[in-house]
């Protein structure tokens, strides 16, 4: 698989040529309004052919109900079988993939998760604590 995810969608089409104190800012924590994504630190998470920025989120911004990644998979590369204490929105901005979904949140057993192919400008959303991965 090679593909980006991000959690909600966010384009920077041209660096501003607009001085530092002439860019507009978001309502929020006087964040700038529009980002140049290509200095921000990226991460793996000790996973090898995973890149993952945080564009927005508590820790840099101090937000408190959503988080903005670009996340970035390495053609074999997969996120571990994991759950979230809230939703997760992805974009499929390239490549392809699968989704692997526990189908109910309350069965006493282990069953076989539902499995979703992903592609180039689609969406999925994944609910609280629903245990999944994507590969």
């Amino acid at each position: 698989m090679s593909a980006i995810f991000c959690l909600l969608l966010f384009f920077l089409l041209s660096p501003l040529k607009v001085p530092a104190h002439q860019i507009p800012h978001c309502l929020i924590k006087g964040l700038p309004l529009v980002r140049n994504l290509s200095g921000y630190p990226q991460n793996n998470f000790g996973r090898e052919g995973l890149s993952h920025i945080t564009i927005a989120g508590a820790v840099l911004d101090g937000l408190k109900e959503v988080e903005l990644w670009l996340q970035t998979f390495s053609p074999g590369s997969r996120t571990p079988i994991h759950r979230h204490s809230c939703e997760e929105i992805f974009v499929v901005l390239k490549g392809s993939g699968t989704l692997f979904l526990a189908p109910d949140l309350h069965m006493r057993q282990p069953a076989k998760p539902n499995e979703f192919s992903i592609f180039p400008n689609s969406t999925f959303s994944i609910p609280v604590n629903a245990v999944h991965q994507v590969y």
